[in-house]
């Protein structure tokens, strides 16, 4: 796996190559980059996909312990890791996170378009039941750690503060193991996860202000949300749309927040329709979701 180099540790990541319009896609809290597997498997013959392995706690290289894990701190690592692989007019894939909404203001120059996937927004982080309970759980000593070991079991996997709300469909007992092996293996990057959770205030008033400068972006976007969704309300998914001065917004169904799994080649359409017709997509909210 190639891996960057950067000031506050190493990133590695999946890089289909080629010199193809270039999507990089990223997730959120404790999840692994096989989410984008199949979204990835569809798209690989027509884009170059790259997909890091951010410090969320399921990646493997734990980063430095000074560096700055918040999500203005990890929106910089993020930013930082364009910047190393020179990457312009890219199609930001997000889910799960809040990243790219900082990234907007952060490096709009590197960005062409972006899409939001039943992501986090200011009125919602951190996001539903499983949010709470991961950033209540940081407040305590060694809680991090406790609560990881709880997902060894499959049935605290699959419950409301698991993965239960994240995937319609069980995840797969694999899939889960390589998620989770870093944190509950390693000490270093149970820090780094928890150096995130316990920075909710600050990242909360950066990820509203950043709302608040999201219209500034004049790059095609994408707003793509779960009906099914209980911790992304659909109202979160349209208030979105609203807040971008360009946007399209789609529902799909049959999927909870994690679309990437359960309907990844309805979400690889959609990427791709939306990667091949952004240059038309001119008119604020040409989807039918009027600002606010």
């Amino acid at each position: 796996m190639p891996e960057a180099v950067l000031d506050v540790g190493t990133i590695e990541y999946d890089d289909t190559g080629g010199d193809l319009p270039v999507v990089v896609l990223i997730g959120g809290l404790f999840i692994g980059i096989s989410l984008w597997d199949g979204v990835v498997s569809d798209l690989r013959r027509d884009h170059r996909c790259i997909v890091p392995r951010l410090p969320w706690g399921a990646h493997r290289r734990p980063m430095h312990p000074d560096a700055d894990l918040s999500l203005s701190g990890q929106t910089q690592i993020l930013a930082d890791f364009l910047d190393h692989l020179g990457l312009n007019d890219i199609t930001l894939v997000e889910s799960d996170s809040a990243m790219a909404q900082l990234l907007v203001t952060l490096r709009p120059e590197r960005l062409g378009r972006v899409v939001f996937c039943s992501s986090e927004t200011a009125d919602n982080y951190p996001p539903g039941l499983p949010g709470r309970a991961a950033a209540l759980i940081a407040k305590l000593p060694g809680g991090v750690n406790i609560a990881m070991q709880q997902m060894r079991f499959r049935a605290f996997r699959r419950s409301p503060i698991g993965f239960g709300r994240m995937a319609k469909r069980p995840i797969p007992d694999g899939v889960m193991d390589d998620w989770l092996k870093p944190i509950l293996t390693q000490r270093a990057i149970r820090c780094d996860a928890a150096k995130y959770l316990r920075s909710v205030r600050p990242s909360r008033r950066a990820l509203k202000a950043a709302t608040e400068l999201m219209h500034s972006f004049d790059g095609p976007t994408l707003v793509v949300w779960s009906t099914e969704d209980r911790v992304m309300p659909l109202a979160e998914g349209k208030k979105l749309a609203q807040a971008l001065r360009t946007s399209r917004f789609v529902e799909i169904g049959d999927c909870y927040t994690l679309i990437a799994l359960d309907q990844p080649q309805l979400l690889a359409d959609e990427i791709r329709h939306f990667v091949t017709e952004a240059g038309t997509l001119t008119s604020p909210h040409s989807n039918g979701v009027e600002p606010a």
